[in-house]
């Protein structure tokens, strides 16, 4: 696996999380890895009211001011897949 590493959180105090990363390896398209905060038991109930969450998932939360790196993820996945 040969993660393209895209961003960090700008404001992150000690270069921890969270990040992003597009993984151009994967079989039939590109998939992107998020790192961030486990959201709490709150969050994850309501989430689980629209999605129920298998024990192979998680749900994050990340910045509103992550988004550019997301785009960036999403363009770099999008122009991955088009080779």
């Amino acid at each position: 696996m040969a993660l393209r590493f895209i961003g960090i959180d700008p404001e992150t105090g000690d270069g921890n999380c969270p990040a992003v990363w597009v993984d151009e390896t994967t079989a039939g398209a590109p998939e992107l890895i998020v790192q961030g905060w486990l959201a709490d038991e709150g969050t994850r109930t309501e989430c689980a009211k629209d999605s129920p969450k298998p024990d192979t998932e998680a749900v994050i939360r990340l910045p509103a001011r992550m988004v550019p790196l997301i785009r960036k993820a999403c363009d770099a996945a999008e122009r991955s897949q088009l080779r």
